[in-house]
């Protein structure tokens, strides 16, 4: 019969699966709003890629915007950002940071796996490119809102 760790009737210590907090740097006031104002200069230039028609460039911007809108928002709520070369790591911090990060994190978690397919893989982006952009636009708003309620 297999048991958790956690289950009553282990009979054998086994390490679980934990998730790591992951590394996190501290973020001012000052830092939020520049997160936020990144965060909209690359939405806008991912909108304007989009509008030319390069869709890999607006889909990898669109991804940059959406990251910096997450690190804006977790300076905001937590007073800190995801340090880590993992970028889901700003999920998790997301999920902490209130309706606000949740909001940030719905669409976040979709553009992330876009990432790799839109800057290494040879498969085609177009399909994906125009709601990628309108994802991330939706995070900057979010991050704009935030970020101008912060001292």
């Amino acid at each position: 019969m297999a048991t958790s760790c956690t289950d009553s009737r282990s009979t054998s210590w086994r390490p679980c699966a934990v998730p790591s907090r992951g590394r996190t740097k501290n973020v001012t006031a000052a830092q939020v709003r520049a997160y936020a104002g990144r965060a909209d200069e690359y939405a806008a230039a991912a909108a304007s890629e989009l509008q030319a028609g390069r869709y890999i460039a607006a889909t990898s911007l669109a991804i940059h915007a959406a990251i910096n809108a997450g690190d804006a928002v977790c300076g905001a709520r937590l007073g800190q950002r995801a340090a880590g070369d993992d970028h889901d790591q700003v999920l998790v911090l997301l999920r902490q940071a209130g309706r606000d990060g949740a909001d940030v994190a719905a669409d976040l978690r979709r553009l992330l796996p876009l990432k790799t397919k839109a800057e290494y893989e040879p498969d085609e982006i177009a399909s994906v490119a125009t709601k990628a952009v309108e994802r991330a636009q939706r995070c900057t708003i979010v991050a704009r809102r935030v970020a101008n309620a912060t001292n």
